[in-house]
């Protein structure tokens, strides 16, 4: 079920070749109701395996356009993990203390330790995103970051830190729907920023950051997917099932007690 929304490395990635629309055999969310649920529930035991292993880590990584859908994957997806060995880590604008650093110094603080599952709800690829489209550095510095996470994403591997990345891909209709659904609701106005809007209007200068993206990032190491996400209901499936999945091949395993059990009475 995966390899469809694998971008294979080496391969240069044309958005416009993945449906948003996509539910494969699914109709509606009743029929992934009972998936979804099973899935969850399982990743909630293959997190208490994780923490008990202690030898490795997992990162998450959620990039998306405006409305895309990352806090909604966290809420739907994530939300049965135990907060105790789940750490989630926002990049907002950097503050004055992380520009005095290399790029990847506040990702690198952020990153998972060993036993525990990290979720950036957006992330380093940023630094070749916002900043490319609004020109915020000269182009050879930002060009020059693609090796340099591709470098930073296989360290993290090597020191057994197991990375997903999911691109959460919406229509450019479905976006306006979205940013509509916020504007009319008075429970969403929260969410809605005149800045959106203006972001919009850079729709295509972002798709083309963003199959740059793919195309230079995808990696052996750490592979980029394209979740199609129009309908949430499928993003939620199909992200939980590769999490899943995920966390299983990790061969995880309970550690073998220090002392001889049999010999113990309780009294």
């Amino acid at each position: 079920m995966f390899e469809k929304f694998l971008i294979p490395p080496g391969k240069i990635c044309n958005l416009e070749k993945f449906d948003p629309n996509y539910t494969g055999k699914y109709k509606n969310r009743n029929e992934v109701k009972s998936n979804i649920k099973k899935f969850t529930k399982e990743m909630f035991k293959l997190q208490y395996k994780l923490y008990a292993d202690g030898s490795k880590a997992l990162l998450i990584i959620l990039q998306a356009i405006d409305a895309g859908g990352k806090d909604g994957t966290i809420k739907h997806v994530m939300g049965s993990l135990n907060p105790q060995g789940c750490m989630v880590s926002s990049f907002k604008v950097p503050t004055p203390e992380e520009l005095a650093h290399d790029f990847l110094w506040r990702i690198h603080k952020n990153i998972p330790p060993r036993g525990s599952i990290g979720i950036f709800n957006r992330s380093h690829y940023e630094e070749v995103l916002v900043v490319r489209v609004d020109k915020l550095v000269p182009e050879e510095r930002w060009k020059a970051r693609y090796e340099q996470i591709n470098n930073f994403e296989k360290l993290l591997v090597e020191n057994d830190v197991v990375i997903l990345k999911f691109y959460l891909h919406i229509s450019k209709d479905e976006q306006k729907k979205r940013f509509e659904d916020r504007l009319h609701k008075p429970s969403k106005n929260w969410k809605f920023s005149i800045q959106d809007v203006e972001k919009r209007k850079q729709w295509d200068d972002y798709m083309k950051a963003y199959e740059d993206i793919f195309t230079k990032c995808s990696t052996p190491w750490a592979p980029w997917f394209i979740i199609p996400s129009n309908n949430k209901w499928y993003r939620n499936l199909v992200i939980a099932e590769i999490v899943t999945h995920t966390l299983k091949k990790m061969n995880l395993k309970y550690p073998k007690p220090k002392e001889d059990l049999s010999k113990i009475v309780i009294v």
